[in-house]
């Protein structure tokens, strides 16, 4: 028996590196049998994660225990057979006090770090690169008004062209932005209510016909990171992903001059020198392919 719950242990960490490892191959898109929060590629995603897995998540935990172990405790100590007499009081105002006291200051615990990361999706620096994400029936445009590119448009890959576990979430002309810079989005929607979202950069904002919302991220990695349509817009609504090649200072301001046959290289964001690319291991497989033109 000690033998195999030893082997059984080993199976059950080998699994666990083998998952956190196969997670870090798959930055950027769904991980085939993950529990987890897909990984983070960006600071407000990281305060997000840290929200999540300290804040919320023990407090939780600890709630759903103490309520549990309060209901086990009633159905064994009041039951028919233990408790005959039932007892014929039916407040107890310290009692009453109490559950009333404690989820208030639980709550207001829990609001310090929401409003504190609220405040950090509100307070955007100084964007480098600003990107127009207009949301259609059932495709995205997007367009770069500060560097002179018109808006261009993003369909679904067919599935003949993409790989099976990116089908329905790779797209032909992808949004393409520097690493390490502020980017600001500027979202909204041509038709009906569609929703941007990118989950490796922490990013869910509606795109409402008639109206501007903006977010922003700072992507850390080079690589290809994958989102999709989170608003049901209509019958085609699962097919229309949304795909964000971060590329290096290099790379992008070769993206922009292809773009603008070189009009609005000189208003690009900082010289390349500055923003020193990751290692290329780091991002996923098909991070080094400059975006599709």
């Amino acid at each position: 028996m000690l033998k195999r719950g030893a082997a059984l242990t080993a199976a059950i960490a080998t699994a666990g590196l083998s998952a956190n490892a196969w997670a870090q191959e798959l930055l950027g898109q769904p991980t085939p049998g993950a529990i987890d929060l897909q990984p983070g590629a960006s600071p407000l995603r990281h305060q997000q994660e840290f929200f999540h897995n300290v804040i919320l998540l023990p407090i939780i935990t600890i709630i759903v225990l103490f309520v549990l172990g309060l209901l086990l405790y009633v159905m064994v100590r009041f039951n028919r057979k233990a408790n005959p007499v039932p007892a014929k009081w039916s407040h107890n105002t310290p009692i009453e006090v109490l559950w009333t006291v404690v989820p208030v200051l639980i709550l207001m615990f829990i609001s310090i770090f929401s409003f504190k990361l609220l405040y950090a999706f509100h307070d955007m620096p100084p964007p480098d690169v600003t990107v127009k994400a207009t949301g259609n029936q059932w495709y995205w445009t997007y367009a770069y008004p500060d560097l002179k590119i018109g808006e261009y448009t993003s369909t679904l890959t067919p599935e003949d062209k993409a790989p099976p576990h990116l089908f329905r979430l790779a797209a032909d002309n992808p949004m393409v932005v520097p690493v390490d810079k502020v980017v600001r989005v500027q979202v909204t929607g041509a038709d009906v209510i569609h929703a941007f979202a990118m989950p490796a950069f922490g990013v869910k904002i509606d795109a409402v016909p008639g109206k501007t919302n903006q977010t922003w991220f700072k992507a850390e990695k080079i690589g290809i990171y994958y989102g999709q349509c989170s608003e049901l817009c209509g019958v085609d609504h699962a097919f229309m992903p949304i795909q964000i090649n971060v590329v290096s200072q290099a790379d992008f301001d070769s993206w922009v001059k292809s773009k603008t046959g070189g009009a609005a290289a000189a208003s690009s964001a900082p010289a390349a020198s500055s923003t020193a690319a990751p290692a290329a291991s780091s991002a996923p497989a098909a991070s080094s392919a400059p975006a599709a033109h």
